[in-house]
């Protein structure tokens, strides 16, 4: 009888141990992370380079995580290569900044490449998120030339 109950006390011993990995790294999902939630690639109406029609063109970045992020000198980028590094910039906790493709002001939820032609393409793109050493944190591929935006899940 003792056997069984010491055999029974190890396998609940093992058994919680299996389960010790499972438990922690819940807490590091539960995190967050930092997004590219959206691009509005194909501005309304025609292509004209206007400004306004270029600023309608944007990608939206979410930070997901309960604390603010630092994005200074990180870059979001074009298969083209086309590159736009954020300057001094820190997004709040669960916050949003769009970074549109035309001229104007910066604030804390609007940044703008300040480029003079589009830079996302109607029928496919890929946007890549890299921090300032160069590690990729966010990617989103889009390609249905029918839509106006992509509502990504990337």
């Amino acid at each position: 009888m003792r056997i069984i109950s010491a055999l029974a006390a190890a396998s609940a011993g093992i058994a919680l141990l299996a389960l010790a990995p499972i438990a922690s790294a819940a807490p590091s999902a539960a995190k967050g992370s930092i997004v590219i939630s959206e691009i509005y690639y194909n501005s309304p109406g025609k292509d004209t380079g206007s400004n306004a029609s270029l600023n309608h063109e944007w990608v939206r970045i979410h930070n997901t995580t309960g604390r603010a992020i630092t994005l200074t000198g990180w870059t979001l980028r074009d298969t083209a290569h086309h590159v736009f590094t954020f300057g001094s910039y820190r997004l709040t906790a669960h916050g949003y900044v769009k970074v549109h493709t035309g001229h104007g002001t910066n604030t804390s939820a609007n940044r703008y490449w300040d480029h003079s032609w589009y830079i996302w393409n109607n029928t496919g793109d890929k946007a890549t998120l890299k921090t300032s050493s160069g590690t990729t944190r966010a990617t989103c591929k889009y390609s249905d030339p029918h839509q106006k935006h992509a509502d990504t899940t990337c």
